[in-house]
């Protein structure tokens, strides 16, 4: 079956780039809110729509926290993730992890694909203010 190629509308290259231009990882809300200021006619299920398209055309990508809204990452390029447990924050790392190796494989019966990795520690700025009270 052929994938369906969904062209580049003006809705979809503005919320497109709007995720590539920030670091944040924004939440689907917090692009509606900027996307808003330059199309204030869209709507919150638009914007939704047009996250979910582009991280499965690859362009984006999601990010599943559990127990977390979602947030897309324009950065599609391999690299992990660090989130604060105080303030939310997430953060990039650019670094390799080991590939699956037989090891991994040894308990399950499972073929290993991919793997996610979620680190998780103290933002600078939460340190901060740990240390100030």
């Amino acid at each position: 079956m052929a994938e369906k190629q969904h062209r580049m509308t003006r809705q979809r290259r503005i919320i497109l780039e709007t995720v590539k231009g920030l670091k944040t990882h924004p939440t689907a809300d917090e692009v509606f809110g900027l996307v808003r200021k330059r199309l204030p006619r869209i709507s919150l299920g638009t914007v939704y729509r047009n996250l979910d398209l582009l991280t499965e055309q690859g362009i984006i990508r999601k990010l599943d926290t559990a127990g977390q809204q979602k947030r897309f990452d324009g950065d599609i390029s391999p690299h992990y993730h660090i989130k604060c447990v105080k303030c939310g924050k997430i953060d990039d790392l650019y670094f390799e992890l080991p590939k699956p190796s037989s090891e991994w494989t040894a308990n399950t019966s499972f073929q290993i694909l991919e793997y996610n990795v979620e680190l998780l520690g103290i933002c600078p700025q939460c340190q901060k203010k740990m240390k100030q009270h």
